[in-house]
C-alpha cells in the first residue's frame, strides 16, 4: 500500500472514531508531515484527495477544515466507508439497509416479469443451502447478484457489486440467528411461487415486506449486543 493510502485510510478510521469532529480544523501541513515522517508533498496530495472525496473542506491559507461526511459526502465517501469495516458506525448499515430496501424492490419485479425462469432457478438453489450461517449469507449474495443481473437495467447491479465483502460480512452475522434463516427460506418459496406465475408485482410486494422485517431483525440483533 502506497503511504499515501495508508496516511488516507489513517485520517478516515479518526473521522470514524470521532477522533477529528466535524467543523474542527487539521493540524497543519508541516505538523502533519512530522506526524507521519513524510514530506509536505505527500500531505498535500493526501489532503487534496481528501477533499475530492468529500472528507475535508480546503480553505487556501488556511487549515483545512473537517466536513460532516454524512452532509458533505460523495460515492467516494460509500466507497471509503465500505473499506473501513471495523469501523462503520451502525447508523450506516441501517441506512444501507433502507437503501437496499429501494432498490431491492424495482430490479426483483423486473427479474420476476423479464427473466421468470432465472429467478426459479436461482430460488430452487435455496432448497440445498446448508442451515448454517455463512452457507445462507453467501447464497442469499449470489441470489441478489442473480436478481438484479436478470433485471434490464445493469446500474443495479453496478451498484449491488460494490457492497459484496461487507454484504456477505453482514449477512453472516444475520443469519447466525435460527428464526432468521427460517424466515429467509420461508420468503424464498413465496417468491419462488410469484416467479412461477411472473407475478412482477407479488414480487415487489414480498421483497419490500421481507426488506423492513429485516431492517426490524437487524435493530433488534445489534441493541442485544
Amino acid at each position: 500500500m502506497r503511504v499515501t493510502d495508508k496516511i488516507e485510510k489513517e485520517f478516515i478510521r479518526k473521522v470514524l472514531n470521532e477522533e477529528y469532529v466535524p467543523g474542527t480544523k487539521m493540524p497543519s501541513e508541516r505538523e502533519l508531515a512530522t506526524e507521519f515522517s513524510v514530506g509536505r508533498p505527500v500531505i498535500r496530495e493526501v489532503l487534496q484527495r481528501l477533499e475530492r472525496d468529500g472528507w475535508l473542506t480546503i480553505r487556501s491559507g488556511q487549515r483545512a477544515v473537517v466536513n460532516d461526511y454524512w452532509k458533505d459526502g460523495n460515492l467516494m465517501t460509500i466507497v471509503h466507508l465500505l473499506g473501513e469495516e471495523e469501523s462503520i458506525p451502525n447508523d450506516f448499515i441501517i441506512h444501507l439497509l433502507e437503501l437496499r430496501k429501494s432498490l431491492s424492490p424495482a430490479y426483483v419485479k423486473d427479474a420476476v416479469t423479464h427473466k421468470p425462469l432465472a429467478v426459479i432457478a436461482l430460488l430452487k438453489e435455496s432448497e440445498n443451502v446448508p442451515d448454517e450461517a455463512k452457507a445462507f449469507a453467501l447464497y442469499d449474495w449470489r441470489l441478489q447478484r442473480g436478481l438484479a443481473a436478470a433485471s434490464p437495467n445493469p446500474i443495479y447491479l453496478l451498484i449491488l457489486n460494490s457492497f459484496q465483502q461487507l454484504y456477505i460480512k453482514m449477512a453472516t452475522h444475520y443469519f447466525y440467528q435460527d428464526s432468521y434463516r427460517q424466515a429467509s427460506r420461508e420468503y424464498y418459496r413465496e417468491l419462488m411461487l410469484a416467479s412461477l406465475t411472473g407475478d412482477g408485482s407479488q414480487a415487489e410486494y414480498l421483497v419490500t415486506t421481507m426488506m423492513e422485517k429485516s431492517i426490524q431483525m437487524w435493530i433488534e440483533q445489534t441493541k442485544i449486543k
